[in-house]
């Protein structure tokens, strides 16, 4: 593995967000058949991800709501007849007389800028949307290939398990062939490489789904990538948790609500605006059939605000004014919460995989390699040898599952600060 799950390639991957979301759409991205990084991952995902194509139609429609906002009323074509069809005077058309007007409605109090500012705002917000549901694909890519690097990992380890319970029941079998030890301790070594088997069959059921999971992340019918590039145990220490609280405001989702703010500052503009009637002017020219001349017509109309002052759109407006702000002091609550809880999380796990790999780990391995050399002298009983055996395993596993844990709660609070969180580090050497 020749990457790291590491700060250098996340950061990349937020400079490329703005590019990829606004002009590499249109690009068939190719997966690598080979390896593959998180960095091409993530760039996988944002060309492609079902669900980021699909939100991209409401940019769309909102920018075309602007153009709608900012359009003026159209005129009305009137066309009158009077005095036909009845009786004495009025019977056929002697006495009819045509009108045909023109009348258009003049908007007061800005309501065209008011609407147009209240879509843009709406526009606004939709954008900050788009940007949450890109760092949302981004963390969950992240997850899916933590989740295939620790599948490898746990693959390894059962391939390693499974030699090893080989090697085990070859010289088990041999010193029972030499009248050395009972016939048991071969068929318990038979066991035990029974259950490794099955353990590596089930590894390896568990990294397919792991990297069919990633791979849908883009869209992909089937991987066609081999092997996800990256060292599970590059284990750094994360900026301190006053750090990380003052980089909570420029989170998509407390954005949102600033956004918001703004939408309903507008719409409360406009339902002030709408509260003012609109002046509505005609003008036409009438023909009297009669006497066959013509005339001109002309009028105004506008209501008399006496009932309808469009008061409970105001305060509707108003209301939804202060529930934004409620709902983001709610919002910036739980969101300092969480971050607490995650950064507690992710230092409590890089702990513990360091205190397994650096300390348990070792010493499980001492203790393995003296019982082995015990068991070959007959100083230690076969039962005593998988027991050591067991316990190395058991610590490995379970020092996969603390890293994993690590760069899975790390990328959750990347996810609530919207920033990478860990310096570059060199990947190991193989």
């Amino acid at each position: 593995m020749r990457t790291v799950l590491a700060c250098a390639q996340r950061a990349c991957v937020f400079v490329q967000l703005i590019v990829f979301a606004v002009g590499a759409w249109a690009a068939e991205p190719v997966e690598p058949r080979g390896e593959l990084t998180l960095a091409q991952a993530v760039e996988l995902a944002l060309r492609t991800n079902p669900e980021l194509l699909a939100s991209r139609y409401e940019l769309t429609a909102a920018q075309a709501r602007i153009v709608q906002a900012g359009l003026r009323p159209n005129p009305d074509l009137d066309i009158e007849l009077e005095n036909f069809a009845g009786s004495g005077a009025t019977t056929g058309t002697d006495a009819l007389e045509t009108t045909l007007s023109l009348s258009q409605v003049i908007e007061l109090g800005g309501k065209r800028g008011s609407r147009r500012a209240a879509a843009e705002a709406d526009l606004d917000l939709i954008s900050v949307e788009q940007r949450a549901r890109q760092l949302d694909v981004l963390a969950e890519v992240t997850r899916r290939f933590i989740d295939v690097v620790a599948a490898q990992q746990r693959m390894q380890l059962a391939q390693e398990t499974s030699q090893l319970a080989q090697q085990t029941f070859d010289a088990t079998n041999a010193r029972v062939q030499a009248a050395r030890s009972p016939q048991a301790e071969a068929s318990r070594a038979r066991i035990a490489l029974t259950r490794a088997s099955l353990e590596s069959r089930q590894a390896a059921s568990e990294l397919r789904s792991a990297r069919y999971g990633l791979s849908a992340m883009w869209g992909g019918p089937e991987p066609q990538f081999t092997q996800a590039s990256a060292d599970l145990f590059t284990l750094r220490n994360v900026e301190s948790f006053a750090s990380l609280m003052s980089r909570i405001e420029r989170n998509p989702d407390l954005l949102r609500f600033a956004s918001e703010a703004r939408l309903r500052d507008a719409e409360l503009r406009l339902a002030q605006a709408n509260a003012r009637p609109n002046l509505a002017l005609s003008i036409g020219v009438r023909r009297l059939e009669e006497t066959n001349d013509t005339a001109l017509v002309a009028g105004f109309s506008i209501p008399l605000p006496v009932f309808d002052k469009n008061q409970g759109a105001v305060r509707e407006a108003q209301a939804r004014r202060a529930q934004s702000e409620a709902e983001r002091n709610s919002a910036l609550i739980r969101t300092r919460a969480a971050m607490y809880g995650l950064y507690q999380g992710v230092s409590a796990a890089r702990e513990r995989a360091e205190s397994l790999r650096n300390e348990a780990l070792p010493q499980a391995q001492t203790a393995l390699e003296q019982t082995q050399s015990g068991y070959e002298r007959g100083r230690f009983s076969f039962l005593e040898l998988l027991t050591a055996q067991q316990e190395v395993i058991e610590l490995r596993a379970a020092a996969i599952d603390a890293a994993t844990v690590y760069h899975q709660l790390l990328a959750e609070l990347e996810r609530v600060t919207s920033e990478p969180l860990t310096t570059e580090l060199e990947a190991p050497q193989p």
